[in-house]
């Protein structure tokens, strides 16, 4: 037993420096040795993998401005309306460190790249998952659910079957995201937060597409500028949004102006700096289909899995989410049996809507209502799992996040993946542990199925 404890000491310290390294300097690292690999020269390779890095330091930059303006602001609505809740919101982060503190965190990376080696083989998959940074998601998942259960074991089975569901999903959403995204030819997307809301996002389509009145509502951000002209455009909306949130907190005239302007500047950046993470994978997924064609002439291309950080700059998720952040602070507070209000978590709502719009086709007021929805459902799984997310905290980080009360987070706790994963594990065991072993075996044949007829 000490032998292994020294063994899973000795990974948690290797899986904390290369975490600690951060995206910025890991996916440089990951694209430069993928594009030497896929052939492609090796200047070109490092320019593909800088651009990747400078694109995650230059979201990091501007989601920090964001989460630094906008917190304060929302702090002092909720002080200034009474509209605290009993569960503190801490942010991503917090579920991070949790994810990799724990021994499950220890082994999620070797056991998931390996996992997706042998899903490749036998064709349980077509995505090549180097979003690596993203794993923290999946030992989330496993970390709270080994310490509800207190059994490595379970909490292993957990992050396991949430990768796998999570590269099937990106398997079958790879096609309409290509389809509805420019230049994405060849990629999905396997982070488990935003493809989770896939199939949801399909459902309720089909739903508003049944409601009479609301299925003649046709608004895409290209129509809204042509309808409302410069109202129509995010960096107005932002300043506006931004403008109206500091004067219910009772900014001063000159702090409103400028929160308006840091909200505007929000959305006119993203869409900037995720074009640098398109410009540094392109070169490399044209590389990776060459290459699949020339060595299997009957295949279609693998999948290069990536972040959703490449689509989080369309307009209509830029108007969602602007628009979504007054709604869900309003609805949170009314919502019955809830506890959960997202502060620190807002800067967030960006990565609810990639795996929407290709089904809604850019329909700004449908992403909206389905957001709404699935953020409302959110907020009731973050209640449901406050309980064991505080005690996840605490037992990896002591009292630096908790300050006395329950702690929550948008990203991964309100997603249906990480309740459906947790609430089975937990409450029923080994028959919650069939139950899921048996769902996602079935996944993964159906996926199989469906690649060895499009001949992978």
């Amino acid at each position: 037993m000490d032998f292994l404890n020294s063994i899973l000491d000795s990974l948690n310290l290797g899986v904390g420096y290369v975490i600690g390294l951060g995206a910025s300097v890991m996916m440089p690292i990951i694209f430069t040795i993928i594009g030497v690999c896929m052939g492609v020269n090796i200047t070109k390779a490092v320019r593909s993998g800088l651009y990747v890095g400078v694109g995650f330091v230059g979201l990091g930059v501007i989601t920090k401005l964001l989460t630094d303006n906008l917190g304060p602001a929302v702090d002092a609505l909720a002080t200034i309306y009474n509209l605290e809740t009993d569960i503190l919101d801490i942010g991503w982060p917090a579920a991070a460190e949790v994810a990799y503190n724990s021994a499950v965190g220890a082994v999620v990376i070797p056991v998931c790249i390996a996992l997706n080696v042998v899903l490749l083989i036998f064709k349980g998959t077509r995505t090549v998952n180097i979003d690596i940074w993203n794993f923290w998601h999946h030992a989330f998942v496993g970390s709270i659910v080994a310490l509800a259960t207190d059994s490595f074991g379970y909490g292993l089975f957990a992050a396991v079957i949430c990768y796998v569901i999570s590269l099937v999903l990106a398997d079958m959403t790879a096609k309409p995201f290509a389809k509805f995204y420019d230049k994405m030819e060849g990629i999905s997307i396997p982070q488990p937060f935003v493809v989770a809301y896939a199939p949801f996002a399909l459902v309720l389509n089909k739903i508003l597409d049944m409601i009479p009145g609301i299925n003649k509502i046709q608004i895409d951000a290209d129509q809204m500028k042509k309808r409302f002209g410069l109202l129509g455009e995010p960096i107005f909306l932002g300043v506006i949004v931004g403008c109206l949130l500091g004067a219910l907190a009772q900014y001063d005239f000159a702090k409103i102006l400028q929160l308006g302007i840091i909200m505007g500047a929000v959305m006119e950046l993203i869409p900037r700096v995720t074009s640098l993470f398109i410009e540094g994978l392109l070169p490399i997924s044209e590389a990776t289909r060459e290459l699949v064609k020339k060595k299997f002439k009957n295949s279609n291309s693998l999948y290069i899995g990536m972040t959703p950080a490449l689509v989080i700059g369309h307009p209509a998720t830029l108007v969602s989410t602007i628009l979504l952040i007054p709604v869900l602070l309003f609805v949170s507070v009314i919502l019955p049996g809830n506890k959960f209000l997202p502060l620190t978590s807002l800067a967030g709502l960006l990565y609810i809507f990639p795996m929407i719009l290709p089904f809604t086709k850019g329909n700004v007021f449908k992403t909206f209502l389905i957001g709404l929805i699935l953020m409302i459902m959110g907020n009731y799984m973050v209640t449901s799992l406050s309980g064991i997310f505080t005690e996840s905290v605490i037992a990896a980080t002591g009292d630096k996040y908790t300050t006395g009360q329950q702690v929550g987070t948008i990203d991964f706790a309100a997603s249906p993946l990480t309740w459906i994963i947790y609430e089975l594990n937990y409450n029923l065991k080994l028959v919650g542990a069939l139950i899921l072993g048996a769902g996602t075996l079935a996944l993964l044949w159906i996926n199989r199925r469906r690649n060895i007829k499009e001949n992978v």
